[in-house]
């Protein structure tokens, strides 16, 4: 092992045989942690999604947006815990939120060629009346989050932008879109 600060960083050597019969010995790095979740939620009347802005250490470095990041929200799964509960937990901390059903989209891999972290992705429609007040992420973590509440069509347009640029999101607003959820 080399790092296991935030995830773990792997070394790892084993032996692959091409389609062709070679046989080589390979040697690759392997970053993770546990898997995590991302979840858009939409409102169908209104036509608006729900999206956070918070500060990200690695946009901050790449020099974009002065590290901050308009996306999904989106957590870690705790050991234990399933990833419909982890969704439903991280939307009510991140953005204040309380809700019941969720529809799951598809498990990713966002950088399989160095990431062996899984997400699982979903949606969920939401009102006002699930509203509690306390979001904005979790102190003891240090979370700061935005919440964003913006129409749909003016959400697409920043990908178009490029003011939403978290794999994440991209995917489950391209997904709305795909599915007719919101018509505009």
């Amino acid at each position: 092992m080399i790092s296991n600060f935030w995830g773990t960083l792997e070394r790892i050597n084993f032996d692959f045989t091409f389609n062709n019969g070679k046989s080589v010995n390979l040697t690759h790095e392997v970053y993770g942690k546990s898997d995590g979740i991302a979840i858009l939620l939409y409102n169908s009347k209104s036509q608006n999604v729900l999206l956070t802005k918070q500060f990200r250490m690695p946009v901050y470095v790449a020099g974009i947006n002065q590290g901050y990041s308009i996306e999904v929200v989106g957590g870690a799964m705790d050991v234990n815990e399933t990833p419909g509960n982890t969704a439903i937990r991280e939307t009510e901390e991140e953005i204040g939120y309380r809700i019941n059903e969720i529809k799951k989209v598809t498990t990713a891999f966002l950088s399989p060629g160095i990431l062996k972290e899984k997400v699982h992705l979903f949606i969920g429609e939401y009102d006002e009346e699930q509203n509690t007040k306390n979001g904005g992420g979790v102190y003891e973590e240090n979370e700061e989050i935005e919440v964003l509440e913006i129409p749909f069509f003016e959400a697409l347009q920043m990908i178009d932008r490029e003011e939403i640029i978290d794999a994440r999101t991209i995917m489950l607003l391209q997904y709305l879109k795909i599915n007719q959820l919101i018509t505009f």
